[in-house]
């Protein structure tokens, strides 16, 4: 039994993906378009030389920590739709730790970590006052905040460099390697994604193997049981959205101290915040989930850039394929349930 429910866990996504693929080709020759030039160059995007593999990988690290920010939120019953703007004040927190002070390396890049982390966790920590002690929806709030962080942070870097973007943080901040660097055919490959990588793992621990865990995923289960069995519900909601703003914090991180190494003003999001909802649907929610679903979205994401110039397809095309494979996967349910009666059926034979 433990055999068959494995194999299908590995089988579900996979037939998912093929079938997401297999309506995005049919998609693109009915629009006119060659679907194997277009998926070719979708994999050369991805895996076609060290440098756009060293892009993807830098890619995914954001899309990761985006992912557990919304995972952790649900798992603790609550829905965290401003990672956005919690990613973007993370950022900025980050790039003005590591422009404005000169410390040695091992002090200067975990400071700017903390100093993005937390500010996600502020940013985040209003929205879950309001839902702890007036039943404010969180959905809403955060919706809010995210053009409130947008508008700040574009103030703030105004006020702090006088000019449209900061300056360039000091190496002793910087997640850049010169090792990955050159490994990588000189791409941005930098070390955010070993940060992300112990975030998923600290996730995980913090969740299965704590008694705080074990309190946030209960409250949000159901809060008139868990303030029946003496735990502090309005507390742990407020925590649970600080955590969430944390890890979000630290996306914006990957971009202040790896990719970028400053900030500049914008009129638009990045995107990442919002991504992270589907990237946290298509890991159900889970830390190991997450991380896999940010290696399948951050690689499409990526690799499809390379789709318009190789092949002739239309970014808008390229969204409608991203779009279909997510589709699939996350209608994985209904996969499971149609193999479940094949084997059923197999069985009665």
């Amino acid at each position: 039994m433990k055999s068959k429910f494995n194999s299908k866990s590995i089988l579900v996504p996979l037939i998912s993906i093929v079938l997401g693929l297999l309506i995005g080709a049919i998609i693109m020759w009915l629009s006119g378009y060659d679907a194997i030039k277009g998926y070719v160059a979708l994999w050369n995007g991805i895996f076609g030389d060290a440098y756009a593999m060293g892009e993807t990988v830098r890619q995914i690290a954001p899309y990761i920590l985006a992912g557990l920010a919304v995972a952790f939120a649900f798992r603790t019953g609550l829905f965290n739709i401003g990672v956005e703007g919690q990613l973007l004040v993370g950022w900025f927190a980050a790039a003005y730790v590591g422009t404005t002070f000169e410390l040695p390396t091992i002090i200067h890049l975990p400071l700017a970590l903390l100093a993005a982390a937390a500010a996600g966790a502020l940013w985040a920590f209003l929205p879950g006052l309001l839902k702890a002690t007036l039943q404010v929806h969180e959905v809403i709030v955060t919706i809010m905040m995210n053009y409130i962080a947008l508008h700040v942070v574009n103030a703030l870097i105004k006020a702090s460099s006088g000019t449209y973007k900061t300056e360039t943080i000091h190496d002793s901040a910087s997640l850049r390697s010169p090792f990955l660097e050159q490994l990588t055919d000189y791409s941005t490959l930098h070390y955010g994604f070993i940060v992300a990588i112990l975030m998923v793992i600290f996730m995980w621990f913090l969740l299965e193997r704590t008694k705080t865990g074990f309190e946030l995923k209960a409250v949000g289960f159901n809060d008139h049981a868990s303030q029946y069995a003496g735990m502090n519900v309005k507390k742990n909601i407020i925590v649970s959205m600080m955590i969430s703003g944390g890890f979000a914090g630290l996306a914006g991180a990957m971009e202040g101290l790896g990719t970028f190494g400053y900030i500049t003003e914008s009129t638009d999001f990045t995107g990442i915040g919002f991504d992270g909802i589907a990237v946290a649907l298509l890991g159900a929610n889970t830390p190991i989930g997450v991380l896999f679903g940010a290696i399948l979205f951050g690689s499409l994401k990526y690799g499809s850039l390379n789709m318009p110039n190789a092949a002739g397809v239309p970014i808008e095309i390229v969204s409608i394929v991203i779009a279909l494979i997510i589709f699939f996967v996350a209608s994985g349910y209904i996969i499971r349930v149609f193999l479940e009666k094949m084997s059923k059926k197999k069985e009665a034979k």
